[in-house]
């Protein structure tokens, strides 16, 4: 099946006409620049830095409201999280969407259980959370939140849910990515990360995986709203 999509830059601009340095949606800029741009000494050198940094992006995005489980714990909870970012060689930051192979992928499901592992206890749910974390850090998954799951899963005909972040739904992730690509990459070359001292475009570009999360969000709430109002 196609997944191409004719509503992607109007979608997203929807998202990026939001992109100012004090709106909620610079919090991933900040969050991805940081860690992107920081070498393993740097993130460990200033960890308290570290652990606030990913903590606000996370707290911007709503995963710290309501009956969530980080409610009860401290920045200082991000600590053991912090040591193992810094323990990943930087060619990591290199995977996006468009390499999404076999390794890679193997590779993104790795880092996904050790951060589970990290971070989750008990029957805490964890599917949105972590994505969020490997999408504010690394770049290179969307994050399975609601709209998200909901916007994706109608694009694939049901074929896959989104309910696990797993081979199948990288694979299908990859495919939107393939039929859509001259959508995306147009967009990365015009969205820039905003540089937190400055206010202004830093040097980075979106990874595609943030503009295909940018188009699944804003559809999502979309078709949310349209639900609502009928």
């Amino acid at each position: 099946m196609s997944y191409f999509q004719n509503d992607i830059a109007d979608t997203v601009n929807q998202f990026s006409v939001k992109h100012c340095p004090n709106d909620r949606y610079a919090s991933f800029d900040y969050c991805y620049g940081y860690f992107k741009s920081s070498s393993s000494e740097q993130l460990l050198e200033d960890i308290e830095k570290s652990c606030l940094v990913l903590g606000f992006y996370l707290a911007s995005w709503g995963m710290m409201r309501g009956s969530s489980f980080l409610l009860g714990h401290s920045v200082k909870y991000f600590e053991p999280l912090i040591g193992y970012i810094a323990e990943q060689d930087k060619s990591i930051w290199d995977i996006d969407v468009d390499n999404y192979n076999e390794q890679n992928i193997d590779t993104i499901l790795e880092i996904y259980t050790n951060c589970k592992d990290l971070l989750i206890h008990g029957n805490n749910a964890h599917l949105t959370l972590i994505t969020k974390i490997l999408l504010g850090v690394f770049g290179f998954v969307p994050a399975f939140d609601r709209y998200f799951k909901d916007a994706f899963s109608s694009i694939s005909s049901n074929k896959c849910g989104y309910s696990v972040c797993n081979q199948n739904a990288l694979r299908h992730i990859h495919q939107f990515y393939l039929d859509n690509r001259y959508e995306v990459d147009s967009l990365v070359d015009e969205l820039v990360i905003l540089d937190f001292i400055t206010g202004e475009p830093s040097g980075l570009r979106y990874p595609k995986a943030k503009i295909i999360d940018m188009y699944g969000f804003t559809k999502g709430l979309n078709m949310s709203l349209s639900i609502k109002a009928s």
